[in-house]
């Protein structure tokens, strides 16, 4: 339940706090007061749309706080939560759920779970056709519960067997898709043949070639002075320690290691010679490199940083391969198991929909007894049955309310009812049979009288009084006959301070109660029409 509504800088309202209690809260005031305002307040805290046109003249936002008792939060240990939402002039937005941050759309899921708001163009969770299967379900009981818990294990289980099968590739489609894929790496890792190595070499050549000219330059020039100079120097120095050597043994030992060096310097100058004819490349020979490096290139982008690890891979998509190609024995049989598994589930979600259609039935006559009593003898509710294409947690039931509103119209969707007032007694009347199971806690009806009086409006009053046993209400009314029914009773009125008009709201004692009463009753308070606001005060 709310218990503190605070408003502040909506429309006329500048700050506004009101406690609300159990039960059956009924809100009246004149025409202008501001009492949509606060229908509109708890729409906004609810995630709904925000305009900035609403912020109060003057003032640059606009807050909306609440206070929430609602044990199933996930935000509160003990149930209480306060709910906050700051729009500013820019378009800026703060939500907040006990001081957390969240978005507008997080926001709009967990108060959709605690207050349904029903007014002349606005309803909530009964306009959503995907939350009709539950509330069917719901009306059902435990008759439909063992079947439901049975058909969800099997459930469960077909869709662990159809991850099983994804995961093995079982799906032929994705199997296929796979296999061409790796197929496709393993075929161009290979073409390309690849050496350990091969990389670093190529690089090497590549840069040879790149630099081929001064390389080529200096290679001569060391090769003129090695064979012109240093060969002829060394030579030269040979024959003349070959005129001493027989002076002493010191002579003999230099003359053994010039000539080692001057054999090493000839086999350095024929490298050196081989080296320079080597460096002569065509254009050919460079294109062949550049080709080689840049499709080593392209498989190290896209399959490892190094030859090795290409080769790895490749040898990893081989495995994988024959991994697939030989899943097919295993697939086959979860193909079988998935059959039989989804068998079963058939015969469930036929006996769910033998039920569901059969409960419907009851649900439908119910609700159109109730549409009676609340001065629409003509409509008529009912509930549409189709099959899903897949199955889902609740079988492949697509269950959808649907009402004709008038004789010989065709059954609509709710959501295409023309009149607010016909959709708002509609809701009513749903909400009057399912009171007992809708689990949505806080229930708000804005002006949901409008068009009805006499005994349709004590009707509407009574379905209202039964529906807040189980659920917090808070209606905005016109009526005498609701207002009557009101077990806490709130006057909103405006008034004028500062050259400004503000929104101002009171709780009402019981004798504040009969007068308001009476003032709505006929809009003059006179002594008969306290007398008719006490004995409507009676009969409830």
């Amino acid at each position: 339940m709310i218990s503190t509504l605070h408003i502040k800088n909506i429309g006329i309202i500048d700050d506004l706090s009101i406690n609300f209690n159990e039960g059956f809260n009924v809100l009246t005031g004149e025409t202008g007061a501001g009492k949509t305002l606060i229908i509109d307040s708890l729409g906004i805290i609810s995630g709904g749309r925000f305009s900035k046109e609403m912020i109060r003249k003057g003032e640059e936002y606009s807050l909306i706080e609440a206070s929430i008792f609602y044990p199933q939060s996930k935000y509160s240990e003990d149930g209480n939560i306060i709910v906050s939402r700051e729009v500013y002039s820019n378009g800026r937005n703060s939500c907040k759920i006990n001081g957390k941050l969240v978005t507008v759309a997080e926001l709009r899921n967990v108060m959709s779970k605690i207050i349904d708001i029903h007014g002349q163009h606005d309803n909530q969770n009964l306009l959503n056709s995907m939350q009709h299967i539950y509330y069917l379900d719901s009306f059902i009981g435990e008759d439909i519960k063992s079947i439901k818990t049975e058909y969800q294990e099997y459930f469960n289980k077909f869709n662990a067997i159809k991850n099983k099968l994804i995961n093995n590739y079982g799906d032929d489609t994705e199997k296929e898709r796979k296999l061409d894929l790796l197929r496709y790496q393993y075929n161009e890792i290979e073409i390309a043949n690849l050496k350990t190595g091969e990389d670093l070499d190529l690089e090497e050549k590549h840069s040879i070639m790149m630099n081929s000219e001064k390389l080529k330059e200096n290679l001569e020039i060391i090769n003129e002075n090695i064979n012109s100079n240093a060969i002829e120097y060394i030579s030269t120095s040979i024959r003349c320690l070959e005129k001493i050597e027989n002076y002493g043994e010191t002579y003999k030992n230099k003359l053994n290691e010039l000539k080692s060096i001057y054999y090493e310097l000839q086999e350095t100058a024929r490298d050196i010679t081989n080296l320079k004819d080597e460096i002569d490349f065509n254009k050919y020979e460079i294109d062949e490199v550049e080709r080689r490096l840049d499709t080593i290139f392209s498989l190290k982008r896209k399959y490892g940083n190094t030859i090795d690890e290409i080769l790895e891979y490749k040898d990893k998509l081989e495995n994988e391969i024959k991994e697939i190609e030989n899943a097919e024995e295993m697939n086959n049989k979860l193909k079988l198991e998935q059959k039989d598994v989804e068998a079963k589930m058939k015969n469930l979600c036929n006996r769910l929909q033998e039920m569901r259609i059969r409960y419907g039935q009851v649900l439908a006559e119910k609700v159109n007894e109730e549409l009676k009593d609340l001065e629409m003898p003509n409509a008529k509710f009912n509930i549409k049955f189709e099959k899903e294409e897949n199955y889902t947690v609740n079988g492949n039931d697509k269950v959808e309310f649907v009402i004709c509103t008038n004789i010989g119209e065709e059954y609509k969707e709710l959501v295409k009812i023309a009149s607010g007032g016909e959709m708002s007694r509609i809701m009513l009347a749903i909400k009057t049979v399912l009171a007992n199971i809708d689990e949505v806690p806080i229930i708000v009806f804005d002006e949901i009288d409008t068009g009805i009086s006499g005994k349709a409006a004590k009707a509407v009053a009574e379905k209202m009084k039964i529906i807040s046993k189980k659920h917090q209400i808070l209606c905005i009314t016109h009526l005498p006959a609701i207002a009557a029914q009101g077990e806490s009773n709130y006057y909103i009125y405006k008034e004028i301070k500062d050259n400004k008009t503000k929104t101002n709201i009171k709780r009402l004692n019981e004798e504040e109660t009969i007068y308001e009463i009476a003032r709505i009753s006929n809009g003059n308070i006179s002594e008969i029409a306290i007398e008719n606001a006490k004995e409507l005060r009676k009969v409830c």
